[in-house]
C-alpha cells in the first residue's frame, strides 16, 4: 500500500517514535510505501510532500517534536479545504492516511473518515491527555516529568528563601498535567480549570504552610479560573492563523500577585509554557508511541478505516475517531479529592 502520515496539532515528545515504528513495520512486514505530509493538515492542502523511508526515520526514536513538522491548521476553514485535500492525496495515489494529533486534528480525521470516506486511522498524541477513550495520549508523560521536576528544583529555592512558588503548567481544559505533577512534586497546592478555586482558600492553605515552617509550592494549571471570574488573563488572543483556540497564560503571574497582595508573602510564579512540550520523551513514552504505531500500520492493513488506536490498561486498543472526538476527557473529581488531602 501506500500510505500518507502526518502529524498536526501542537508538536510533542514521541511523535518521532511513532513515526519510526509505522515506517519500520510497514515496510519490513507489509512492503508499503510511505510519503510525509508536511506541518499537519497545511502539507495536505498545500500538496507539500517530504520522503519518508526507514533511512528517513532511523536514529529518531529519542528526538523530540516531529521530523514532518506539524500545525494546527484546520482544513475544513481553508477556502476549496475539501478539494484540495481530497485531490492532493489523488495525485499521491495515497490508499491510505495515518493522522496523529490532538482533539482538533482528530475532529477534522473523522470528519473526512466518516462524511467523505477517506481511508484513514488516528493516533492520539497530546501532552494535555484530554482525548477520551484511551488512558494515555503521546507526550503526557514527558510533559509531566518535566513539571515533576521543576517542582522538585523549586521546592529549595521555596524553602531557603521562604518564598510562595506559583507554577503554571498547559493542559488547556484540562488538569491532567497540573494533577499529576503536583501529586508527584508534592505541591502543597493544585489548581485546575474543571474546578473553579476560590482566592481566599488558597491564602488559607499558603498562610497553613508557613506556620509549619514549610514554603508552599502552588501549581496551576494555564487555564485554570477563581470562583469569582475576577481576572482578564494577559495573552489571550486569537492566534494568527485565524484558528478558534486561544493563546493561553497569565493567571500564574496575576495569582502570585494576590497571594502576595493579600499575605504578605512574597510570592514568584514560574510558567513552563512550551518547555513541557519540547526535548527527548520519556521512556514510557517512546513505548506507548512505539506501539501506537505498530498498531496503526496494522488497522490500516485491516481496512479499519475511522479508527483511533488507544491505550486500555496495557493494552493496546482501537477506539472510533467520532466518539473520540465528540467530548474532552476532564478530571474526574475523585482523582482531584485524592490530592486535595495534600492542600495546605
Amino acid at each position: 500500500m501506500r500510505v500518507g502520515v502526518l502529524t498536526g496539532g501542537s508538536d510533542c515528545p514521541g511523535l518521532n517514535a511513532m513515526l519510526r515504528a509505522i515506517v519500520r513495520k510497514g515496510v519490513q512486514e507489509y512492503g508499503d510505501e510511505f510519503i510525509g505530509f508536511r506541518d499537519g493538515w497545511r502539507g495536505v492542502l498545500r500538496d507539500e510532500t517530504v520522503p519518508l523511508d526507514i533511512p528517513a526515520v532511523r536514529g529518531t526514536l529519542p528526538r523530540g517534536g516531529t521530523i514532518l513538522g506539524s500545525s494546527r491548521t484546520d482544513p475544513f476553514r481553508a477556502d476549496d479545504g475539501l478539494d484540495r485535500m481530497l485531490g492532493t492525496l489523488a495525485r499521491h495515489r495515497v490508499d491510505a492516511l495515518v493522522v496523529a494529533g490532538g482533539t482538533a486534528t482528530l475532529t477534522a480525521a473523522a470528519r473526512l473518515a466518516d462524511d467523505h470516506g477517506v481511508p484513514l486511522v488516528g493516533v492520539p498524541k497530546t501532552i494535555d491527555n484530554d482525548i477520551p477513550l484511551t488512558d494515555y495520549t503521546i507526550g503526557f508523560d514527558t510533559a509531566v516529568g518535566v513539571a515533576t521536576e521543576t517542582i522538585d528544583r523549586l521546592h529549595t529555592t521555596a524553602e531557603s528563601h521562604k518564598r510562595v512558588l506559583v507554577v503554571e503548567v498547559m493542559g488547556r481544559s484540562a488538569g491532567w498535567i497540573a494533577l499529576h505533577a503536583g501529586l508527584a512534586g508534592g505541591a502543597n497546592c493544585i489548581l485546575i480549570p474543571e474546578r473553579p478555586f476560590g482566592v481566599a482558600q488558597v491564602c488559607e492553605w499558603v498562610e497553613s504552610r508557613f506556620k509549619a515552617t514549610y514554603a508552599p509550592i502552588v501549581v496551576i494549571a494555564d487555564s485554570a479560573l477563581p470562583d469569582s471570574g475576577e481576572i482578564a488573563l494577559h495573552g489571550v488572543t486569537p492566534p494568527p492563523d485565524g484558528g478558534p483556540r486561544d493563546r493561553l497564560s497569565g493567571v500564574g503571574e496575576w495569582l502570585g500577585r494576590e497571594i502576595e497582595r493579600r499575605t504578605g508573602k512574597e510570592a514568584r510564579t514560574t510558567v513552563l509554557g512550551y518547555i513541557q512540550r519540547g526535548g527527548s520523551p520519556s521512556p514510557f513514552d517512546r513505548w506507548l508511541a512505539t506501539r501506537f504505531g505498530l498498531h496503526a500500520i496494522d488497522a490500516v492493513h485491516e481496512g479499519d478505516w475511522g479508527s483511533m488506536i488507544a491505550l486500555q490498561g496495557t493494552r493496546i486498543t482501537r477506539a472510533r475517531l467520532a466518539a473520540a472526538t465528540s467530548t474532552l476527557k476532564t478530571v474526574d473529581p475523585a482523582l482531584y479529592e485524592e490530592a486535595s488531602v495534600f492542600f495546605g
